[in-house]
């Protein structure tokens, strides 16, 4: 589902606020802990990694959201291609899942 720029505007300010986790470990450490507030999940991330965050994310009841390809969530915090996020602050989480 295609997002607005300033949905990606507000991805790359929690980026540069130091509000996300990315990569698999990082992203699925900070779903176990429950530092995780938010999982954002690539639109174009394949069908069995699109279902191990949808799970992890029902079983520590995380909410998350199916968004941009991964080009576009990479553009948007300055990196290369990434699948799968972690927001880990409260206030971005709501934020970006409201939009």
């Amino acid at each position: 589902m295609m997002k607005s720029k300033k949905w990606y505007n507000n991805l790359g300010l929690a980026m540069r606020a130091g509000k996300l986790t990315a990569g698999d470990s990082n992203v699925l450490d900070a779903i176990r802990t429950g530092e995780a507030k938010l999982i954002l999940i690539a639109s174009d991330a394949s069908d069995n990694a699109q279902k191990k965050y949808t799970d992890k994310c029902s079983y520590y009841q995380i909410p998350f959201l199916i968004c941009g390809t991964r080009e576009e969530i990479g553009a948007a915090i300055g990196k290369e291609e990434r699948v799968v996020l972690a927001v880990t602050d409260a206030g971005f989480a709501g934020l970006l899942s409201k939009e």
